[in-house]
This record gives structure tokens, C-alpha cells and sequence, in this order.
């Protein structure tokens, strides 16, 4: 068995794809380059992102699976599974052996993985558009915080920037530290310098200097409607922390004390 170590990038994920059928080799283990630990004897293959090869090899996934099965291998790719990066590589060369028809073989292991972990990753994508809680800047920029579960923002940048396309806004992810930033015309991926929030364990806000005049304002009343909104006699916990699970609960407004 082969050690293919990759960069954990998608570009890099394809190239090992590509590097297998070039080398003509059976058996791979691949391992992204933050999991990997080396053993005394070494010998493992290091794969270096081929943007060139990597395109070669999703034109041919599209042939065979099309868009909706691209979604899905993207979706499980962005789960950030070392787990689902095995079975991304096994289930793309089961793909160009066998053909596509190999996506709706759930006797496979690693089909339904892919398909479960890119269920899990939607699901995250979905409580992200409906938990995000912006924050106005004094230049007028909304600004919000999370930490999802799975690299969701590039799932999420095309609902937002129709959703708020008059407004210029940033959502930055805590936990892989990189956002999304929206200038009114195009998103792109930032990168901040500055630590956002000092103590992840509480609400992760801005300073109140570079807050709007009027954004704590804001704040109160949208946690005084959600209180007055409440209706006491039909209060139902459980289920309230199954739609909202209490770890987002530090990023929302209407959960903070008032």
C-alpha cells in the first residue's frame, strides 16, 4: 500500500486522483498533510496541488456524476473528514472505473459515506444562513462571527450575496480564520489580522467603538420583540434545542441577557 500526503486543499485531493492512475498504483492510503504522522520507514508520496490535473480530473467526474453529484463530492470534501478524504479518493476511482452509476450503489462504503457526510454539511449550511447576526460598523459594514461545525462559507456566499446585495457585509469563521467579505458587487475570501474576540467562550463581539452609534440600540429591541413574541404557556425546550442547538446559542443576539 501506497501513502499518498496530500494539502488538504480539493485541487490537492484531485491531483492525488490523477497521481494514482499515473503511477498505475493499487492500493492508496491518503492522509491530508495536518493529520499525517510520519512512521521510522517513511516512503510516503507527497502530492502537490496541479491545478492543471485537478481540472482534468473534475471535467471527468462531471462527465460521469454531473453537477448534482459534484455537489454532493464537494459538500463531503468540505466536511473535513480524514475519513471522507479516503472515501472521496476510492469512490472517484470506483467513478472512472465503473462509471457513474457507481453513485447510486449505497452497498459501497464509501458512497454512503460521501453522501452522508455531504447530508450533515448541507444541514450545516442551512442552520448558517438561518443563525448568522450581523453587526453594524461605525463605516457601515455588517459584520458577523461563526465557528460551523464544516467549512460551510463557500456553500453560503451565493445565498447571502443575493440576500444582502444593497449592503456591504463580512461573515468570518472563527474556527478556520478566514471570512467571507461582500463589497456591494463581488465576494472573496478574507483574511483578518486582528483577534475579533478575545475570549471564545462568550459572545463574540466587537469592541463598542467600532460599533454604529445606534447598533446596541438595534440589539435591544430585537431581543425585546423576541421576548414579547414568546409565548410561555407553549414553551417546548426540547424542541427548541433540537432546531436550535445550544452550541450556536453565543451567536445570536436574542439569546444573550437583555
Amino acid at each position: 500500500m501506497e501513502t499518498y500526503v496530500f494539502d488538504g486543499s480539493l485541487a490537492g485531493l484531485l491531483s492525488a486522483v490523477f497521481t494514482a492512475y499515473e503511477r498505475k498504483s493499487d492500493a492508496v492510503k491518503i492522509v491530508d498533510q495536518g493529520s499525517y504522522q510520519p512512521d521510522l520507514l517513511g516512503g510516503e508520496i507527497r502530492i502537490y496541488s496541479d491545478h492543471r490535473q485537478a481540472a482534468r480530473v473534475w471535467q471527468g467526474l462531471s462527465k460521469h456524476i454531473g453537477t448534482e453529484g459534484l455537489g454532493r463530492f464537494y459538500a463531503a470534501f468540505l466536511g473535513e473528514d480524514p475519513k471522507g478524504y479516503q472515501s472521496l479518493f476510492d469512490l472517484s476511482r470506483a467513478i472512472f472505473d465503473r462509471g457513474g452509476d457507481v453513485m447510486g450503489d449505497f452497498g459501497n462504503v464509501h458512497v454512503l459515506f460521501v453522501w452522508q457526510l455531504a447530508r450533515k454539511v448541507h444541514r450545516e449550511k442551512h442552520r448558517m444562513e438561518a443563525f448568522v447576526r450581523f453587526q453594524q460598523l461605525a463605516d457601515g459594514l455588517f459584520f458577523a462571527v461563526v465557528e460551523p461545525d464544516y467549512n460551510v462559507l463557500p456553500l453560503i456566499r451565493e445565498h447571502f450575496a443575493e440576500r444582502y446585495a444593497d449592503q456591504r457585509w463580512l461573515i468570518y469563521d472563527l474556527r478556520r480564520e478566514y471570512g467571507l467579505y461582500y463589497d456591494g458587487d463581488r465576494v472573496e475570501e478574507v483574511f483578518l489580522e486582528f483577534d475579533v474576540n478575545a475570549g471564545k467562550q462568550h459572545h463574540p463581539s466587537l469592541p463598542e467603538n467600532l460599533l454604529a452609534e445606534d447598533e446596541p440600540l438595534y440589539q435591544r429591541l430585537w431581543k425585546g420583540y423576541f421576548c414579547h413574541a414568546n409565548i410561555p404557556m407553549r414553551k417546548n425546550t426540547k424542541l427548541h434545542i433540537r432546531h436550535i442547538p445550544k452550541r450556536y446559542w453565543r451567536y445570536l443576539t436574542e439569546k444573550l441577557d437583555l
